[in-house]
């Protein structure tokens, strides 16, 4: 009998034991982290439109938009493989290489600022830069809106997505129909979102020690926020800088916007939402396991080496931020004209 009641004594005290040590997790992460809302109703207190995003879903997949006919937003940033195009760094108008490993679009919307060093202060000046590189899209504005306004359903449908303009085919309006649609673009029900709302169970044991140790380690003073990541810049490399293969010494991050010499080599902070789709890592693109990049992460810029049970934890973790992508349509485009400039 007293084996017994021991028994029951010790099951009392010890069930209630990992829900309060979830509870404690979760209000810490609770602090440093935000779920991923079902959806975005307003950009810059301006409410999005059903007719903008349907615009801006075709001009995503419009290949016109480029002076080959060839690349759209999607070929780089391809929404069935994470929102990113899954190779080191992209490949533009004539087979040439990007300098950077394309960034997702998924979750975009809750960066801070677009782009690896933050050039962009959001998707409306962001969605304008690729088609004007000479190495991505390899356009102009006056291309694109002579382009535009060759095909007449383009005409009619920037005309009811912006209601009231004498012109309303313009390069700005572009920009801002495909940032209508890029809101769409949100991954919410992610398990590591389940387990901040209350739910214990969405979180396996090692997930949450991988959590532990993400928070434990200094991961979340970078990686933080509803994207985990995405909210400011940090230098690549705070306490060991990385080798030339993951670190190139001619790509010096933002010093290239701000003109700041201590911005040199300072990146924004990779938003982690859906990070297990996304390989290869970081702005050259040169790890190609998730596993690796967390432990050249935990040496270059925490100084401390994670044992490998670690490693494995946070990558666990990690893989608990991959979120429910909407469901999208592959547009039918309109057809071109005669006055449609030719691919080039």
């Amino acid at each position: 009998m007293r084996r017994l009641m021991s028994a029951a004594v010790m099951a009392a005290f010890a069930l209630p034991a990992v829900p309060a040590m979830a509870d404690e997790l979760r209000e810490t992460a609770l602090g440093l982290f935000a779920t991923v809302p079902a959806r975005v109703e307003q950009v810059r207190g301006a409410p999005v439109t059903a007719e903008r995003v349907e615009l801006g879903r075709k001009l995503f997949f419009e290949p016109r938009l480029s002076r080959s006919h060839v690349i759209s937003c999607n070929t780089c940033h391809n929404l069935g493989t994470g929102g990113a195009d899954n190779v080191p760094t992209s490949i533009g108008h004539g087979w040439q290489k990007g300098p950077r490993n394309s960034p997702t679009v998924y979750n975009a919307a809750f960066n801070v600022a677009q782009f690896w060093d933050g050039r962009a202060v959001d998707l409306r000046e962001q969605a304008k830069g690729p088609v004007q590189a000479g190495v991505e899209m390899n356009s102009t504005p006056e291309r694109v809106v002579a382009t535009l306004k060759s095909i007449p359903d383009y005409v009619a449908e920037f005309a009811g997505a912006f209601p009231g303009m004498a012109d309303p085919v313009t390069f700005d309006n572009m920009a801002l129909a495909i940032e209508a649609f890029e809101t769409t673009l949100i991954t919410p029900g992610a398990r590591f979102d389940r387990f901040l709302a209350g739910d214990d169970a969405a979180l396996d044991a090692t997930e949450r020690r991988g959590l532990q140790v993400f928070i434990d380690s200094g991961c979340a003073a970078c990686h933080n926020g509803p994207n985990v990541g995405g909210q400011d810049y940090f230098p690549f490399g705070v306490v060991e800088r990385p080798g030339a293969e993951v670190l190139p010494q001619g790509d010096k991050g933002r010093f290239a916007v701000t003109n700041t010499a201590d911005d040199e080599y300072v990146f924004r902070a990779a938003p982690l939402r859906n990070v297990a789709l996304t390989a290869p890592y970081f702005h050259s693109g040169q790890a190609w396991e998730l596993e690796q990049a967390v432990a050249i992460m935990s040496t270059a810029q925490l100084g401390t080496e994670m044992t490998d049970e670690d490693v494995r934890a946070v990558t666990a973790f990690l893989h608990t931020l991959t979120g429910t992508p909407p469901v999208v349509t592959y547009p039918i485009l309109p057809a071109s004209t005669a006055t449609t400039p030719r691919p080039e």
